[in-house]
Formats: C-alpha cells, sequence, structure tokens
C-alpha cells in the first residue's frame, strides 16, 4: 500500500480512534469511578502491603492524637499561681518525646511501603501496557501515532506513580484521623463533637462542586499532552525531511498552537483545583472559631476545662488537616486518574483474534487465495474478489499503480491485517487456522523500510535464528554481500549499531542477510534493493535468483529484471485484479501493463 494510502487510512483510523478514547474517558463521574477501580485491582495484588500501610497509618495517627491529651493534661497541673504540679508537667513531656518517637518510626515505615506498593503497581500497569501492544492488531497501532503510545506508557504512568503516592501517603492517614479524631473528641465533648460533624459537609460541598469542574479540564490536558509527545516524536524523528522540504516554520506553528491548547487547559486545570484548598480552609476555619466559640461558654458553665478546650481546638485542626492535605493534592490525583484512563484505554484495546494451537510446518510454498476481501474503512471497499493460485516455486510479481492495494496484498498473507472474506491457504491450511508465528516464520520479508535494533550486527543478522553459528552468518553476509562493510566496522560481527549508525543502503543489506541466514520455503521482497547502488543491486539480484531457486515467492518491485523473470505477474488497480501472465503474454495484449511498462521502463534496453 503506497504512503499516500497508507496515511488517508491513518487519519481515518485516528479520528475514530480519538473518538473512542473520547467517550472511554469521558468526564462524568462514572468514568472517574471506573478508571479508580481499574486501579484498586491492581493495588488489592499487593494487599498485604496495603493492610500493613494502613495498620501503620492508624498507629500514627492515633499516637499523633494522644499527645495533645497529654499536652491537656499538662496544662490542666498549671493550676494556678504558685499550685504547678512539676512532677505531673515532667511525666507528661517525657510520654510526650517518646510518643513523637514511635509516631517518627510508625510515619518513617508507613512511607517506606507506600513507596514499595506504588512502584510495584505502576510497574504492573506499565508491564502489563507492554505486553498488551504485542497482541494489538496492526489496525489499532496505525491508528495511533507512536509518540501517543509512548506517551500513555511513560509520561502517563509517571503522572499516575505521583498521584497514587501522593494518595495513599494522604488517603490512609487521613481516613484514621478522621474517626479517631472524632473518637477522641466525643471522649472529651459531645456538644462540640456534634457541631464539627454538622459543619462538615459544607467542606465537602465545596470541595466536590470544584473538583467535579476541573476534573473534564484535566482529561483535556492529559490528552493534548499526548498530543505534543506525539508531534515531538515524529518532527524530532524526520528532522531531515522537515529540513529538506523547508517544514521548519510550519511545524513551528503547530508546535506553538498545541503547545497554547496545553497551557490553556493546564492553566484552566490547575486554576479550578487550587481553589479547593482555600475554600476548605475557610471553612475550616469558621469550625475551628466555632469550636472555639462553644468551647468557652462550656468553660464557663463548667463542664470543661482549659487544658480540655485547647484538646478539641488541636482535634479540630486534627480533624480538618485531611480535608486539607487531600484538597492540597487534588490537582495531582485527579492528574494521576485522567492519565490512568489513557493506559487503561490502551490496555482494554480490543486485542488481535487469538491464535490457534495449530502449527504449520514442513512448508512446500502452495498458496491459494479465494475470492478475498478486505477494507481499511469499513465503509469503502478495497481489495475485491482477489484470487491466485501459486504452485510451490513460483516467482510472482505484483505490479500496478500507487494505491493500488499491492502491499496489502502482502499484509493480507502475513497476517498483519485479516481478511473480511474469502480464503488463503498455505498448503491446504487455512492461515486463519494455524498460529501467526508458524505461518510467519514460513516467509523471509525483505522491506523497504528497514529496522535494526539496538545491538551487535551478529544479533541483529541473528534476529531470525538466534542460534546460528559464525561460520553460518559470515556465509550469509557473503551471500547477501554485506561482509564486504562489516568485517570493515571496528568490531566486525560484534560492532553495537543502532538504526541511526548505518546508511539506509547498508541497513537494508543486514536486511537481505537475515533472510539470507534463515532460508525460509517463502519469499516476499517489497522494493528490497531500493537503497542500494546499481552495482551492489546487480550483485543482490543475482543472489535472490539463487535465494528464490525452488522457493515461491512474492515480489513488490518496479524493477525491470525482477518483473521480467517473474512467472506470474499480478497487475492490479483500485485494489483489483485486472491483467495476469508472464511478461510476454502481457505485453502481447498490449493492456495495462503495456502502458505501464512502457511509461516506467521507456529508454531501458533489453538484454
Amino acid at each position: 500500500m503506497s504512503q499516500d494510502v497508507k496515511d488517508q487510512n491513518q487519519k481515518q483510523n485516528q479520528s475514530s480512534a480519538v473518538e473512542s478514547d473520547a467517550m472511554a474517558m469521558s468526564g462524568d463521574k462514572a468514568s472517574g469511578k471506573e478508571t479508580l477501580w481499574k486501579v484498586l485491582r491492581f493495588i488489592g495484588v499487593y494487599r498485604l502491603l496495603l493492610l500493613a500501610s494502613i495498620i501503620l497509618a492508624a498507629l500514627s495517627v492515633v499516637l499523633t492524637l494522644y499527645i495533645p491529651i497529654l499536652f491537656g493534661d499538662a496544662i490542666d497541673g498549671i493550676l494556678g499561681q504558685g499550685k504547678v504540679d512539676f512532677d505531673h508537667i515532667a511525666g507528661c513531656l517525657s510520654r510526650i518525646l517518646g510518643l513523637i518517637a514511635l509516631t517518627s518510626l510508625a510515619t518513617f515505615a508507613m512511607n517506606m511501603i507506600n513507596n514499595r506498593l506504588t512502584y510495584k503497581v505502576v510497574q504492573d500497569i506499565r508491564g502489563r501496557a507492554i505486553r498488551h501492544i504485542q497482541v494489538l492488531p496492526l489496525s489499532w497501532l496505525d491508528a495511533h501515532s507512536t509518540g501517543d503510545i509512548v506517551g500513555r506508557v511513560i509520561a502517563d504512568a509517571d503522572q499516575l506513580s505521583d498521584g497514587l503516592l501522593l494518595g495513599f501517603s494522604q488517603l490512609f492517614s487521613g481516613v484514621v484521623t478522621i474517626v479517631v479524631t472524632l473518637i477522641f473528641m466525643l471522649m472529651k465533648s459531645v456538644p462540640v463533637t456534634i457541631l464539627v460533624i454538622l459543619l462538615t459537609p459544607v467542606s465537602f460541598f465545596v470541595a466536590r462542586f470544584i473538583a467535579s469542574h476541573s476534573f473534564h479540564m484535566f482529561q483535556k490536558q492529559t490528552k493534548t499532552r499526548g498530543e505534543q509527545t506525539a508531534l515531538i516524536e515524529e518532527m524530532v524523528g524526520n528532522e531531515k525531511v522537515v529540513k529538506a522540504f523547508g517544514y521548519e516554520k510550519k511545524a513551528s506553528e503547530r508546535f506553538r498552537r498545541v503547545n497554547e491548547e496545553l497551557q490553556e487547559y493546564s492553566w484552566r486545570a490547575v486554576f479550578f483545583s487550587s481553589l479547593t484548598n482555600p475554600s476548605t480552609r475557610a471553612v475550616n476555619s469558621v469550625i475551628y472559631a466555632g469550636v472555639a466559640l462553644l468551647g468557652s461558654h462550656l468553660i464557663l458553665a463548667g463542664s470543661l476545662t482549659v487544658g480540655g478546650l485547647s484538646v478539641l481546638l488541636n482535634y479540630a485542626n486534627q480533624y480538618m488537616k485531611p480535608f486539607n492535605d487531600i484538597s492540597s493534592v487534588i490537582t495531582e490525583l485527579q492528574n494521576a486518574m485522567a492519565c490512568a484512563a489513557r493506559i487503561f484505554a490502551l490496555i482494554e484495546a480490543e486485542p488481535q483474534t487469538p491464535d490457534p494451537e495449530k502449527d504449520l510446518s514442513a512448508v512446500s510454498g502452495e498458496v491459494d487465495i479465494w475470492d478475498i476481501a478486505f477494507s481499511y474503512d469499513k465503509s469503502k471497499a478495497f481489495i475485491q474478489d482477489f484470487g491466485l493460485r501459486v504452485k510451490p516455486g513460483t516467482r510472482v510479481a505484483i505490479v500496478g499503480p500507487t494505491g493500488c492495494g499491492k502491499t496489502t496484498v502482502i499484509n493480507l498473507l502475513m497476517r498483519f491485517y485479516d481478511i473480511d472474506r474469502g480464503e488463503i491457504l498455505v498448503d491446504g491450511e487455512n492461515i486463519h487456522d494455524v498460529s501467526r508465528h508458524s505461518l510467519r516464520k514460513n516467509f523471509g520479508m525483505v522491506l523497504q523500510e528497514t529496522w535494526l535494533k539496538s545491538g551487535t550486527v551478529r544479533e541483529n543478522i541473528a534476529f531470525g535464528k538466534p542460534d546460528a553459528t559464525e561460520e553460518e552468518i559470515i556465509t550469509a553476509a557473503k551471500e547477501a554481500h554485506s561482509w564486504e562493510f562489516i568485517r570493515r566496522l571496528p568490531n566486525g560481527l560484534d560492532t553495537i549499531i543502532s538504526d541511526d549508525s548505518l546508511s539506509q543502503g547498508q541497513k537494508q543489506l543486514l536486511c537481505i542477510t537475515r533472510v539470507m541466514l534463515t532460508l525460509p520455503p517463502m519469499l516476499i521482497l517489497d522494493e528490497a534493493t531500493s537503497s542500494i547502488d546499481t552495482r551492489t543491486e546487480i550483485l543482490i539480484q543475482n543472489a535472490f535468483d539463487k535465494l528464490m531457486e525452488g522457493r515461491t515467492s512474492f515480489v513488490v518491485a518496479h524493477r525491470l529484471s525482477t518483473i521480467r523473470g517473474a512467472d506470474i505477474i499480478l497487475v492490479m488497480r483500485d485494489g483489483k485484479i485486472i491483467e495476469r501472465g508472464n511478461h510476454t503474454s502481457l505485453m502481447a495484449q498490449n493492456g495495462f501493463y503495456t502502458h505501464l511498462y512502457n511509461s516506467q521502463f521507456a529508454g531501458v534496453r533489453e538484454v
């Protein structure tokens, strides 16, 4: 499939994918709750760590809240001028110091457990995402940019980690603080406790109202951040193309627009969420003043001591502190949930159909294609009524204008995409009835787009045959004519390379060497020599001719020698086979192939 058709289909897929992601991450409360429950399911795996964190949080809070009682007792030990019970005060202070030390140890242990719990959970989520990417169909991957996918696995997972860490640190302690504080307050004064409970919902309503409006902005912020990451990855990864076509200003303008959108959503999200803390603090101040006023009245009535009022005022602060703490990190928590929604949208994407347990083995190379149909966009027909029967050892060339479906046929043969109708048989076995791995193991592919991993030359060549000996690798490299440049590398086969450390022609030679090493029963060559100089191409073509002897081969190319030597030439246009035959018979028909041949190869003399 040509690049322009790929881009068109990718844009269609991306628009539908963005719509589905937007629906999956809608700003209503239900979606937020669903995301939270999904995160909790991952946390549940580490329930022992969670339980330990809760116990330590409870211990830390109880000890912290018991300290004000000791302070109150110490204050009540001061009866008046010349009536100070120093022994009682010293005992209270010594117990306070001991409790502070125990509280510090409990808090330290709780934070260590929370760190471990958080990073374990995010590690599991990130690992699950990476594993799921391996089983996603190419249609989903084509519909989402590489930068967006990387952003979900890396940046969004980091944001989730930060939010969970703050959440664990504040949530457990906060809940226990609220419960224990109310119990201690009831032990001191029932009227004051009732007053605090009655005024508490006001703080809840204020925080909830603001949070509900800011969450939607955090979702937009996260989505726009993903678009920005994708744009940066695209422009930086293709900087040579950007400079070659003078696209610098347009690239900067595109980034400026996305960056301004991100700034706008980030500003709004932070602004709305930042209102939570001062609003709840204002309500808390009213509660504190109410406790002081009611407590003073109770002291005058003789039902409360001055030390008791100091304890209640301390508890009023302690009771409202969790609400302030949670509201202060509401930005991180909401951002974390928005990021989690994007990660779960990836994890829950529909995987490719499961592989059958049956394997394809001992392949001779017979391929039968029966009236298949396929479309990238199901509303528009593309490949239609495509039929072909190939005997073992046959060399098939597929030609046609740009976007006619040549590469698409190759993708269907390899099951990178699944057909909508019809059957594809290899040695009489339907390719949908055998595992993808066993099918692809029987094909050797050399594409126009090369791929190398970061590693040694040896590892890149032996990618499809890890147990290959050095002699086998060198023999394959010589047959592929890549040995000349390999032996000149600093460490030969053990030279560490990356995708950018070799020329395009050298990378393609290494990809050809891979196929020469594995010697599969069937070959797919898609413009396999497009980046190689003419002299080397002649040598490679001779090697291919030798390699293709006795092997079923599918060749997508415009090279005269490749097309002329094919046993069957399929001429495609608009997803259909309009002509078929060998070079001589097709030229005799004086049809579309003849026109294509004359337009592409005019001036080329036959040898």
